[in-house]
């Protein structure tokens, strides 16, 4: 598959398309500028991307929407051109907010839909507009969800046209199959985004690789976009710090040299060559350029399996709800009415399984 700067879409399960190359867009509300989430799009527009990767969550959907509707306005793009993901968070599972709420981020971007809409962690939370809902002893609010009525309500969504591809982030094997046997489904995933960059569309680096994620999404044609996956990010609140810096690595750094390339620019050029989206995030001018110039390389087989065998099932995202580690463990009771017959299913699942 030929990837260029100018044009570098890979096929998406339901006939649509997905740059391989995004702009993760992720920051702590309370410690950025406002305006930084708006000029970064912009230059990141300017520079080649067409892949903006948001959240509700993140509270900056109206600097994004800003950019995006700028550079529509300068002729720079059109709209068709843009490729942006937006994501149901936890507190919004239950089937009759599903609407509501992409509705809300459409409102905040001032566009008529979103390119792909993913539900961004398989758990739930209490219902509300409380992000992080504790109990007052501090400790978390989860609720009982149905996946399989969950994704019913994104359904609809794309039927209304308000989306055009669904997808789902930080699911394992056994979750994803929950939602591709569902009985009377319509539209299947097609993708689950891993971690690479925050919190765990799906952790995938060399130091993470994931293989058999990997294949089993590849077996189903669901695609794989990567978050977090340069391991740059050394905030204690979510990031695992005794995690060796993956950017440091000998062998990276010596392929870099090799093309006059940076290490990240390496893992960058690395994942996409096996067929998996990137999305790194970064407000930083230079680095959002840096990381977009990966089209004018490629490695040789020898060196991807090289970097392949980096492999130490290291994650630097460990996502942490509470203070314990980020490795989700999802409670999903279904309720679920199939055929005439009552199914009634509690099951654990470790977001590590696969």
């Amino acid at each position: 598959m030929y990837l260029s700067a100018a044009y570098h879409r890979i096929p998406l399960s339901d006939g649509n398309s997905i740059p391989i190359i995004g702009l993760g867009t992720y920051s702590e509300p309370r410690l950025t500028p406002k305006g930084t989430c708006a000029r970064s799009v912009k230059i990141a527009i300017d520079t080649g991307y067409r892949h903006i990767d948001g959240a509700y969550l993140y509270q900056n959907e109206h600097e994004v929407g800003e950019a995006i509707r700028e550079k529509i306005a300068e002729g720079k793009v059109q709209r068709q051109d843009i490729f942006y993901c937006g994501k149901l968070w936890a507190t919004h599972h239950d089937p009759q907010m599903v609407r509501p709420t992409l509705e809300r981020t459409l409102k905040d971007l001032q566009l008529d839909y979103v390119d792909l809409y993913i539900i961004e962690i398989p758990m739930a939370f209490k219902p509300g507009d409380e992000f992080y809902p504790k109990d007052e002893n501090g400790k978390w609010l989860y609720h009982k969800s149905n996946l399989c009525a969950t994704w019913e309500a994104l359904e609809a969504c794309k039927d209304a046209g308000l989306v055009k591809s669904l997808g789902v982030s930080n699911f394992n094997r056994r979750q994803l199959e929950l939602i591709l046997n569902k009985p009377g489904l319509k539209h299947k995933p097609v993708s689950n985004q891993v971690q690479l960059d925050k919190g765990r569309e799906v952790e995938c680096h060399p130091y993470f690789t994931q293989p058999k994620l990997l294949k089993f999404c590849q077996q189903h044609d669901i695609v794989i976009i990567a978050y977090s996956p340069l391991g740059t990010s050394r905030n204690p609140s979510w990031v695992n710090v005794s995690s060796p810096p993956l950017l440091k690595d000998a062998l990276l750094n010596s392929l870099g040299k090799k093309y006059n390339k940076t290490a990240a620019q390496v893992v960058l050029r690395f994942n996409i060559q096996r067929g998996v989206v990137v999305i790194p995030k970064s407000f930083n001018p230079e680095r959002i350029k840096e990381n977009f110039q990966i089209f004018d390389f490629s490695l040789t087989e020898e060196e991807m399996k090289g970097i392949e065998d980096l492999n130490k099932n290291v994650r630097f995202v460990e996502m942490l709800i509470d203070r314990f580690i980020i490795i989700i463990t999802v409670i999903i009771i279904m309720e679920t009415n199939f055929a005439g017959h009552q199914l009634s299913k509690s099951q654990t699942f470790n977001s590590q399984e696969v």
